[in-house]
């Protein structure tokens, strides 16, 4: 115990924290070796081979020049917190075992409940990550389909959601026997009204029967735009259908100074996704799924056995009834202890101190003639190109980068052009680290030869 507590304080004391690098197999055969074994090593010693070879092989989430994908920046408040939900043993699957976390959990969630303006009523769960809540959402809006058409088996259904959607949209439309009608988006990968309203009247009677809902992104992973939502909210309206809203990177910009505006009509949403671990500052894994009427998620999800009579009679709050999940840890407790912590204003000026960077950086990018915005930040993420790079160009800067341990910021693909783009996330991140995982005027000409 003294040594993991030393070992923690340790890590969390580290600013910044080490960058560290991915390992090949091979390598990790080599250092790490078998080291599950019949006697065991003890536990100095597997903290040690963990300390030594198996975390330094690990990417730091929490480093500030973590910039690829969507990374995380949890609190020290939230990643001591994990560890006390950890040792405490506490089951957050029902109000009967966890109450007292599931209190503090629906806390969490009322608050981004409230910053999405949905009803005092509405409320959901944590799951472990914006897939499950995202396929959470979508199966929560077939069983409400079914009940309304009065055809509990009902197979297939259609979804309206964007080309630029998520892939975990997708998923979840795979896993649900459902099908998705794709709208064509505008140049910067948007959900538009004209768009919506095209794709609809172009559907039958038939069709337009079978939509179950309508999908919104409230920040796409790619580029961070944000659908029109409002339009989307008239559509599942105009058509009886379901309206979720995948704000699971996006969505944390609710609680921003000036963001906000961008997502009018999210308060009319049947489910909103939110991943504190995004850009909420909370740590792997906790993903909120809230739904408008949490008793449509509840007759979706509710498991029915002898043994949970106990628990399904009692009418009690339990999470494990808004997910397809029935065993969770409470893994919203981190988040919930980190915002009792901190405040609510503290939450907001970190949100509007990455945006700002975010804006700084994309200036820095204008005033470089080797360098070319993509299209204007809309949140966090930054997209660019390197003028006269190839893909390979940018691909081996990319791994420059993490084998000098300088950042991490792969490429991605835009309109099928590689090109780079930077996810801030992290309130420590500065412009100048931006600057440094780009590569100078000089080295983008040798650097292409």
């Amino acid at each position: 115990m003294a040594r993991i507590t030393a070992y923690t304080s340790e890590r969390l004391a580290l600013d910044p924290p080490p960058l560290d690098r991915s390992v090949p197999l091979a390598e990790l055969q080599a250092t790490a070796g078998q080291t599950i074994t019949a006697q065991g090593m003890g536990g100095a010693a597997a903290l040690d081979l963990f300390a030594d070879v198996l975390a330094p092989a690990c990417l730091s989430i929490d480093h500030p020049r973590y910039l690829s994908f969507v990374a995380a920046a949890p609190t020290e408040a939230a990643s001591l917190f994990d560890m006390v939900v950890s040792v405490t043993s506490i089951y957050g699957g029902s109000w009967l075992e966890g109450s007292g976390a599931v209190y503090a959990e629906n806390q969490a969630l009322r608050w981004l409940s409230d910053l999405a303006g949905l009803p005092e009523g509405a409320g959901g769960t944590f799951v472990s990550g914006g897939s499950t809540a995202n396929l959470s959402a979508l199966a929560a809006a077939r069983r409400t389909w079914r009940d309304r058409i009065g055809d509990a088996r009902r197979p297939g259904g259609l979804v309206v959601v964007s080309s630029a959607a998520h892939s975990s949209i997708a998923s979840a439309l795979e896993l649900l026997d459902l099908e998705a009608i794709e709208v064509p988006v505008d140049e910067s990968d948007r959900l538009t009204r004209a768009a919506l309203d095209d794709t609809i009247a172009g559907l039958d009677a038939a069709q337009r029967s079978a939509i179950c809902a309508v999908v919104a992104t409230a920040g796409l992973t790619n580029s961070g735009t944000v659908d029109d939502i409002g339009a989307a909210a008239d559509a599942a309206s105009g058509l009886g259908a379901w309206l979720h809203v995948d704000g699971a990177y996006g969505g944390a910009a609710l609680c921003s100074s000036g963001a906000v505006n961008r997502f009018a009509g999210i308060q009319r949403a049947d489910s909103v996704t939110i991943d504190p671990h995004k850009w909420l500052f909370a740590p792997y894994d906790c993903a909120a799924i809230i739904y408008r009427t949490p008793a449509l998620a509840r007759a979706t999800f509710t498991q029915h056995a002898e043994y949970l009579d106990v628990l399904t009679d009692a009418g009690d709050w339990c999470p494990s009834d808004y997910a397809p999940h029935l065993t969770r840890r409470a893994r919203g407790l981190p988040f919930w202890f980190s915002l009792a912590v901190h405040g609510t204003d503290a939450y907001r000026e970190a949100i509007d101190l990455t945006l700002a960077v975010a804006s700084d950086a994309a200036e820095m990018i204008r005033g470089r003639e080797d360098l070319e915005l993509v299209l204007e930040p809309e949140l966090s993420i930054v997209v660019f190109r390197v003028r006269g790079w190839a893909p390979d160009d940018y691909r081996r800067w990319s791994d420059h980068l993490l084998a000098e341990e300088i950042g991490f910021m792969v490429p991605t693909t835009w309109r099928g052009e590689m090109v780079f783009r930077a996810c801030i996330v992290n309130p420590l991140t500065t412009v100048a680290d931006i600057e440094a995982v780009i590569p100078s005027a000089d080295e983008v000409v040798g650097w292409s030869r």
